[in-house]
């Protein structure tokens, strides 16, 4: 899954002269559009069986089809963020979501896997950005002490999205075929992302906060970035968290197909059944990180351990699950292991925040966003299917949840180093603010 991580300077309330009402419209219509951008994202696993039968389209064609809009997510978050700060975050939200949205209608109208490729490739460029520059423009409209609340709330619509998208899509397919899925969303896109600059103004949202801006571009520049990867727990954690989307990215995916070919499933049952699996993994990232935060009190590398658990106890069920005859049992070891499996997400963040300086805090997070991308999101329905083109989907999906033991693997590693790690990174701020109070005392 994604994280993403205020950019704002945390020393400047930026919602100072903001109306509330106002900036609770900025929220609802900014979380409206991350709403679309998954809807547009996920559609098209609930028409994946019709995709493969009007086109004659292999697995690994259709896990093409969604992987690179994760690969182009994961390469572009960085770039695109910079150029929206330097345009405007009010028109750069517009034009991402106008892009996202014209590239769902292109898919609606493609006649051939080709165009289909090129299309779902200019959706991936559209969202790229959306993450990142959205919860900054949703907490500078808000007080500093709303600000987890709001960006954990920002990021569940990832979650109501994809559902959303794998729901309505699989009744829109069903009843006026699967292009009408695709149009649905887009239509959906264009009307959100024609209002959005019309009722949220750049000037209005900007205007407490320009002043500072050569300041935080200056601080920006002295920033020690060394700490997003001069550690073996770090770059652990960077890597475990990849691993284990491989496999809830995956099976989110795959399974209305899953559901199509082996429960002989209609378009819009698999998508519904395929939402209510997604919504548990939602739940599970939730429960999963608060339970973490109790647990780990006050002994933060245990949530290291506990990472390790989400991953071995996903592993197991999931495997029991896909190794068990299709029917209800199957499906509820599915939910449960899917429960947890999305659960590494809350203790890879805090390793992160802890292991990383609080000055780079946004590119760490950032650079999470692009290991899960190019280690789990984006590869993960490729490999299950080109593997299921050779040995059938239902045997895929029993080799995917062994991804989890490497993850755990690499999260042992981390839990091994990461006390040392922690001790040097606090050495290092010791040092940091012993030589910045040097130099007030001698200027």
């Amino acid at each position: 899954m994604a994280y993403h991580h205020s950019t704002a300077n945390d020393e400047v309330d930026t919602s100072i002269g903001i109306p509330r009402s106002y900036a609770w419209i900025v929220f609802a219509l900014t979380f409206g559009l991350l709403i679309s951008d998954y809807m547009s994202r996920q559609v098209l696993n609930a028409v994946f069986p019709m995709l493969k039968g009007e086109w004659a389209l292999t697995d690994s064609q259709l896990g093409l089809l969604s992987g690179i809009v994760a690969l182009m997510v994961g390469l572009l978050t960085f770039p695109l963020s910079l150029l929206a700060d330097r345009f405007g975050r009010v028109r750069s939200l517009a034009l991402m979501a106008f892009l996202w949205s014209l590239a769902t209608l292109g898919c609606a109208l493609a006649e051939n896997y080709q165009q289909m490729f090129v299309a779902r490739f200019l959706v991936g460029v559209g969202e790229a950005a959306y993450g990142s520059v959205g919860i900054a423009v949703v907490v500078s409209v808000f007080p500093r002490n709303m600000r987890a609340t709001l960006s954990g709330a920002f990021i569940s619509g990832g979650m109501f999205g994809s559902v959303l998208g794998m729901a309505t899509g699989g009744l829109l397919a069903e009843w006026l075929g699967w292009r009408w899925a695709f149009a649905g969303m887009a239509i959906f896109g264009l009307v959100l992302s024609a209002l959005y600059p019309v009722v949220v103004r750049e000037s209005r949202i900007a205007q407490k906060h320009v002043v500072n801006a050569a300041s935080i571009a200056a601080d920006k520049l002295s920033r020690p970035l060394r700490t997003l990867y001069s550690s073996r727990s770090v770059l652990s954690a960077y890597v475990g968290s990849g691993l284990q989307l491989f496999v809830g990215g995956t099976v989110i995916v795959w399974m209305p197909s899953y559901l199509n070919r082996f429960y002989h499933m209609p378009t819009d049952k698999a998508g519904a059944v395929a939402a209510i699996i997604v919504l548990c993994s939602g739940a599970g990232m939730v429960l999963c990180g608060m339970l973490s935060d109790r647990m780990c009190r006050n002994r933060p590398d245990r949530k290291i351990s506990l990472a390790i658990a989400y991953c071995l106890g996903s592993c197991l069920l999931l495997s029991l699950a896909f190794a068990l005859p299709f029917g209800m049992p199957q499906l509820v070891l599915i939910c449960l292991g899917m429960l947890i499996a999305a659960g590494t997400s809350g203790p890879a963040g805090a390793m992160v925040a802890n292991l990383t300086h609080y000055k780079v805090h946004g590119t760490a997070f950032a650079t999470l966003t692009l290991a899960n991308n190019l280690l789990g999101l984006a590869p993960g329905p490729y490999i299950t299917g080109r593997v299921s083109d050779i040995i059938g989907l239902d045997a895929a999906f029993q080799l995917v949840p062994l991804i989890s033991i490497a993850s755990a693997a690499v999260f042992f590693y981390a839990k091994r180093h990461y006390h040392n790690d922690m001790a040097r990174l606090n050495g290092a701020g010791v040092t940091e603010k012993a030589t910045e109070a040097l130099v007030e005392v001698q200027s």
